[in-house]
């Protein structure tokens, strides 16, 4: 099965004591200890980023490693046939395309995600695994930009925490620029099986995702199937 976990805003970047999210995607591995990759290219490898991530991930039952595409590069071929899940951070989604398009990471994840690895992320990493995906890349203004299409779909993040998102994103539809898109609030992640919606994971009460689509010139907006994963 393959599997995307697109994180509309929270986790480890924010807070480190929940790892409520993280423990989810971890679970969706076919290991019993599987291994990580954190690929933090779109805010430039900053380390207290990447500190926070072992600072999670290291307390739970998982191999963490981080990629560094600014320092001397791996054997990135290896590296990534070594993992079981690959975790994209946040960032500039625009530079870091075109980084990993230097280095061919678009072409290994590819590969990796053919063959049954859990892919997932946050914000950059939420909206690069779509055809289209709605960012903050540039200083001013919204925009659409082109992904890597592993779902044939356009993805807004942030939806709920910043106040541009959800008229900028009516914009483009009404617009025409594109029929449908899938919004994910923070503090929730949209979990996709075979390229279909499968759940809303709700990792902070009450967050949501949601599917708007352009039905014969009328916004019909429907909110995602919700599973809580939050301790009672």
């Amino acid at each position: 099965m393959r599997q995307i976990i697109a994180i509309g805003g929270g986790g480890f970047g924010r807070n480190s004591d929940a790892n409520h999210i993280e423990q989810y995607i971890l679970d969706q591995s076919k290991k019993s200890r599987p291994n990580i990759l954190f690929i933090p290219t779109a805010s430039a490898e900053p380390p207290e980023y990447i500190d926070n991530f072992y600072k999670v991930f290291e307390k739970l039952n998982c191999v963490p490693r981080h990629l560094s595409l600014f320092k001397r590069t791996p054997d990135l071929d290896k590296l990534f046939n070594q993992q079981d899940i690959f975790y994209v951070g946040g960032g500039n989604t625009k530079s870091m395309l075109a980084v990993w398009k230097e280095w061919n990471i678009d072409k290994f994840l590819k590969r990796e995600y053919k063959k049954e690895k859990v892919m997932s992320g946050v914000s950059a990493g939420a909206i690069c695994w779509f055809n289209k995906g709605v960012t903050d890349s540039w200083e001013k203004n919204l925009r659409l930009l082109n992904c890597l299409n592993f779902i044939n779909d356009t993805c807004c993040p942030h939806y709920d925490e910043e106040p541009e998102r959800e008229p900028s994103t009516l914009n483009f539809i009404s617009n025409k620029e594109i029929e449908s898109i899938y919004c994910i609030e923070g503090g929730s992640a949209l979990h996709f099986k075979n390229e279909v919606a499968y759940k809303n994971i709700q990792f902070i009460k009450n967050k949501n995702s949601y599917y708007l689509k352009n039905l014969d010139n009328k916004l019909v907006k429907n909110i995602i199937d919700n599973h809580s994963i939050i301790e009672t």
